[in-house]
């Protein structure tokens, strides 16, 4: 480990370079940490602290900085949210371990605590019973309630990102030589690729739906009611009026989102004792960081089997 002579400001660049080449991650990615730490690099400025370098940033001045961002930085006229300020402090702590990954002696990425907002937290995700009553809803005997069937069904077997739902295209699932089990290929965050799989139960639907269809448009989801072959391809808003119609339907809460049916896939793996690294690899999470939002069900097998086995009920005075 060496001690950079450099200001810690003119790091960032090689910072944001190696956010390209060795995290793989997108422009606008980088985009957005630049903008997180020039915060910082304006805090440090107004703090007599331009000119620090890696080696000298201490606990204290991570404190000093948390205290600005939760009580000096204002947006709308209000305090940023507790989320908000989480995204400026998880640019700073990537900007640590990037100089670790460089031998740099700098401060350890993981004294930086996010700051915890349990309202922002909690996870909606949807019961078995009422996964059941969801799918129920679509009317089947045409194609669009095929399609919309389909959609759910895929997206609580792979626990798909929307915006990876829509961008798949028939041929996709029509080239598969196997239609029982499908395992495909999406690219999600950071241009990050990764094989999700397809239930039976799923790809049935799949296939009825693909039967309907006697046209050669691309995409795998379709808008039926458009006539134009460019816009064919159902956007990411028109599956969330779809998913919120149908959780109306069925009597659910009113703030279902696809996403929910993610987290209701992840909730599922991890209440049948798959464990949390297998699910972020399922999930396409970058961090185990991202995952361990699910710990309320891990949380509570653990409490159900020390309850069951640890009771000490035998135990005498």
């Amino acid at each position: 480990m060496t001690k950079s002579q450099k200001p810690l400001k003119d790091h960032i660049s090689d910072f944001l370079d190696w956010l390209e080449i060795e995290k793989g991650l997108s422009s606008k990615t980088q985009e957005n940490y630049s903008r997180f730490l020039n915060k910082f690099l304006i805090w440090l400025k107004e703090n007599n602290l331009d000119s620090i370098k890696p080696h000298d940033l201490s606990s204290e001045h991570i404190w000093d900085y948390r205290a600005y961002l939760a009580r000096k930085c204002i947006s709308n006229n209000k305090n940023l949210k507790k989320s908000t300020q989480n995204y400026y402090l998880i640019a700073l702590r990537s900007l640590l371990g990037f100089f670790t990954e460089r031998d740099i002696v700098s401060l350890p990425a993981d004294k930086i605590k996010l700051a915890r907002d349990k309202s922002e937290r909690v996870v909606k995700f949807l019961s078995l019973e009422q996964l059941e009553s969801l799918f129920g809803i679509p009317d089947t005997s045409n194609i669009q309630g095929l399609r919309d069937r389909a959609i759910l069904e895929v997206f609580f077997s792979t626990g798909m990102r929307i915006s990876e739902l829509v961008s798949l295209d028939k041929e996709e699932i029509k080239n598969k030589k196997d239609i029982k089990d499908l395992e495909i290929v999406v690219t999600g965050k950071g241009e990050k690729t990764r094989t999700v799989y397809i239930s039976e139960r799923a790809t049935d639907w799949l296939k009825k739906y693909l039967e309907r269809r006697n046209d050669t448009y691309k995409p795998l989801f379709i808008n039926l009611r458009s006539q134009s072959g460019a816009s064919k391809r159902l956007t990411p808003r028109s599956i969330e009026k779809m998913v919120k119609k149908c959780a109306l339907l069925a009597g659910l809460p009113n703030n279902i989102t696809p996403h929910a049916l993610r987290h209701s896939f992840a909730t599922d793996l991890l209440s049948q004792g798959v464990d949390l690294r297998s699910v972020q690899e399922f999930l396409g999470h970058s961090s185990i960081t991202a995952t361990q939002i699910y710990t309320h069900v891990t949380n509570k097998r653990l409490r159900d089997i020390h309850k069951k086995f640890h009771g000490g009920q035998d135990l005498k005075d």
